[in-house]
């Protein structure tokens, strides 16, 4: 393989490996910041053991998430040298943004989060989980503007020809709301919302299953399956819309995520199916002109297929991106069915008693996250040739003095952290759920300075 293959195999190894965690990190702050607020509300202390125990698995994730997303930020400058100077002015503001507005945030609140418990007040801590999730939030912001600037640019202009070209930024907030940037990231945070939710009512079934933890694991339930619902359905409207925007700005990658050819024909669009690319033609079941009506609301609309546009302006991979694009809307409508079948259980009464439903949540936890990566593998490879779409090919971004055995030992090596990592996740993760929402952890065990004051008073 060459150093391009290579530099793009490696890259998608340590995104793919790192975008596990962010997203549970931002689902399971929204829904740790209602367990809170719940306490706060009601003084129920079986919310605090859930927010306690779920900040716990929060941290986990949260510290590997920082840790596999700076290797990313080196492999721009080892790999993609060329593409890092075309694009620093523009990628290296989003990255600054990120630390100072979000990264700033969230870590600033992480440590009364963590080691706050009995040492700052339920209204201070919360408030510290609500600074660490907004984090997370705004981190993400700033993640989908630079790689939706790639998809569709806006509000810069090039300095330079040749290899010295590179964009800077001529409307700093027309970069930022670029044309795909909102609906890009609403469907992200949408897509993290159900990775966390479906985690917590994955763990919670569980224990419901085993017969332990059986009111708080209720609680948990329903407060995550409710999220997912929301979510679930949300996610309908964001993708609808992503498509929609994908159409007007990338038509090409749109064509390939359905493998329509055909440019003066209406497109199908298929639930299912194989794209023979030397044929052009696809093999499934399909809904006949069904894309076309999404589109423009006509049948008999045609639609810009692949033929249109020149072969080396096309992604490389069709049946990749088509298979990508399928499964991640396949499991998204999945996903609305288990969280809309769930809803129909709790309101029959029957929810905590229909243990084949959860079965269904304990193992639908991988769901969201091959959905998560399937999207943006479609993204991606559909974006293709381009890293910045009709500006600057994958070809041209790629390190000049970086030779093919450099970037294959690397590759290997960072297989090889990155299981051993993934394993030391698994592993501490099973240790904390079978733990379990004990209420008798160590930390709430400690009094606080007032208490031993009220306790020393009392003696004397």
């Amino acid at each position: 393989m060459d150093v391009e293959i290579l530099s793009r195999v490696q890259f998608a190894l340590t995104v793919s490996f790192h975008y596990i965690y962010p997203p549970l990190s931002i689902g399971l702050g929204l829904i740790m910041v209602i367990f809170e607020a719940n306490y706060l509300r009601t003084q129920n202390p079986e919310y605090k053991r859930l927010a306690r125990f779920w900040t716990k698995i929060f941290a986990l994730t949260f510290g590997i998430g920082v840790a596999t997303g700076i290797v990313m930020e080196f492999e721009f400058g080892t790999n993609w040298a060329t593409y890092s100077r075309y694009v620093g002015d523009i990628f290296g503001s989003a990255l600054a943004a990120e630390g100072i507005f979000a990264f700033a945030l969230e870590s600033g609140f992480l440590g009364i989060l963590l080691f706050g418990w009995n040492r700052v007040s339920p209204k201070v801590h919360f408030i510290a989980t609500l600074g660490v999730w907004l984090g997370s939030m705004f981190s993400a912001v700033w993640i989908v503007v630079a790689n939706s600037w790639q998809q569709t640019p806006a509000g810069y202009h090039i300095v330079g020809e040749g290899v010295s070209a590179r964009a800077e930024i001529t409307d700093f907030w027309a970069m930022v709301f670029n044309p795909s940037s909102v609906d890009r990231l609403s469907h992200v945070w949408i897509g993290s919302f159900l990775a966390g939710s479906f985690l917590i009512m994955s763990v919670h079934a569980y224990y419901l299953l085993k017969g332990q933890h059986i009111d708080v694991s209720k609680r948990a339930f329903k407060i995550a399956l409710v999220v997912a619902v929301v979510a679930s359905l949300s996610q309908l409207f964001t993708g609808h819309r992503s498509a929609d925007g994908v159409a007007i700005n990338q038509p090409a990658k749109l064509a390939a995520m359905e493998g329509h050819y055909d440019s003066l024909a209406p497109a199908d669009m298929y639930i299912m199916g194989w794209v023979d690319q030397e044929s052009q033609v696809v093999t499934g079941i399909k809904v006949p002109n069904g894309l076309s009506f999404l589109l423009h609301q006509d049948f008999d609309h045609p639609v810009k297929g692949l033929n249109h546009f020149p072969s080396d302006e096309t992604p490389g991979q069709v049946n990749a991106v088509f298979q990508f694009y399928h499964i991640m809307v396949g499991i998204g409508m999945t996903l609305i069915g288990l969280t809309l079948l769930g809803l129909f259980l709790w309101w029959r009464g029957k929810l905590f008693e229909t243990s084949w439903y959860l079965k269904a949540m304990v193992a639908a936890v991988l769901l969201p996250q091959i959905a998560n990566q399937a999207g943006w593998f479609s993204a991606e490879m559909g974006r293709q040739p381009w890293v910045v779409y009709g500006l600057l090919r994958t070809s041209d971004a790629l390190s000049k003095v970086v030779t093919a055995n450099q970037v294959l030992f690397s590759l290997i090596l960072f297989t090889v952290i990155y299981i051993l990592l993934f394993t030391l996740f698994i592993y501490l993760l099973n240790k904390k759920i079978k733990h379990g929402p004990e209420e008798g952890d160590m930390i709430d065990q400690r009094p606080n300075q007032k208490e031993m004051v009220e306790a020393l008073n009392t003696h004397s």
